[in-house]
């Protein structure tokens, strides 16, 4: 699992020392992901499967795209599909995604780059692998978060930010046993390049076998902590966690996590992906693509998106695909 690393953690900035008076966050829910396939049969595990909305607030969905490799031929992606009133997150560890949208936006992310596409007011839109990783596989692994919109902007234009895993804010704990990488938000004081319409924190932590890490993390932020490999606890009280397994905290000032001694030889650390956000505390309204307000919202959004009022596939597609759209 490269994403972004470092030869030497011990250069990096540090997490300040939190003593045992830090007000912990308690595990309020333990789940474990169910496994699937979405778009052109890739395998998911279904992050936030079971978890009530309320708890998730302001995120919507999450999956975790592999860890797959794939033998020559078999790489895949999704078709054209449209998208209204939220935000994707794509975080790539291992791998190559091409992504194509119907405002003639498009690019590249590998390892440890992130994708982050304000669908707003609407697009069709695209993901798959590039020719040559079809012709040769190869391991793919990454991350799609849905990040809802508030009311006020979800029909705001669409735009895109391609955030490049050096441009990471990179930390380390005060023992140097992890490597923290902030892709959104602020960790300690430490902000990652990702710009948010809600008050959101991302970040991926791997935790070197034995280590324990103190995440300072916002009051008023919901936090929930995914595990992308490796085994380990969660808390003061040291609760078991595992690859595929979600842990949504309660109310506190702070986060634990503690790496086991032994790990597999495939994954030697615990790797972490975790989320907190600023509730928005307004009506959802969700069905396949789209995130709305109301059900009369998401009948509007199928209405335009039938109407070709969310774009039209381009005739430029990427080169392994058909360019025929999805309905929904």
């Amino acid at each position: 699992m490269p994403a972004i690393t470092v030869d030497d953690v011990l250069v990096l900035p540090r997490l300040p020392r939190l003593d045992e008076s830090t007000n912990f966050r308690p595990v309020r829910r333990l789940t474990t992901a169910p496994s699937g396939f979405e778009g052109e049969g890739f395998p998911v595990r279904r992050a936030f499967a079971g978890v009530p909305l309320s708890e998730l607030d302001p995120f919507i969905h999450l999956d975790q795209m592999g860890e797959v490799d794939y033998a020559p031929g078999e790489p895949k992606g999704t078709p054209w599909h449209p998208h209204r009133g939220f935000e994707t997150v794509t975080y790539m560890i291992d791998g190559i995604m091409d992504h194509q949208d119907s405002n003639g936006g498009g690019g590249t992310i590998t390892n440890g780059d992130t994708q982050w596409m304000t669908a707003g007011s609407g697009l069709l839109h695209i993901e798959a692998p590039p020719e040559h990783l079809v012709v040769s596989g190869g391991l793919f692994h990454g991350t799609q978060l849905w990040v809802n919109l508030p009311r006020a902007a979800k029909m705001n234009p669409p735009r895109y930010q391609e955030i490049r895993g050096k441009e990471s804010a990179l930390l380390t704990t005060p023992d140097g046993g992890a490597l923290i990488r902030v892709i959104a938000g602020e960790v300690a004081g430490h902000r990652g390049p990702g710009s948010t319409f809600t008050p959101i924190t991302i970040a991926h932590v791997t935790i070197q076998p034995g280590a324990q890490v103190d995440i300072p993390w916002q009051p008023g932020f919901n936090a929930l902590a995914y595990v992308l490999s490796g085994r380990g606890t969660v808390g003061t009280d040291r609760r078991p966690l595992q690859i595929g397994q979600l842990a949504v905290h309660g109310p506190g000032d702070a986060l634990r996590f503690t790496a086991d001694e032994r790990q597999d030889s495939h994954t030697p650390a615990l790797d972490l992906y975790l989320m907190g956000g600023q509730p928005i505390q307004e009506p959802v309204a969700h069905y396949g693509p789209f995130v709305m307000n109301t059900r009369d919202e998401l009948i509007q959004a199928f209405e335009d998106f039938q109407a070709g009022r969310l774009g039209v596939v381009p005739a430029q597609r990427m080169p392994h695909t058909d360019g025929q759209g999805e309905r929904p």
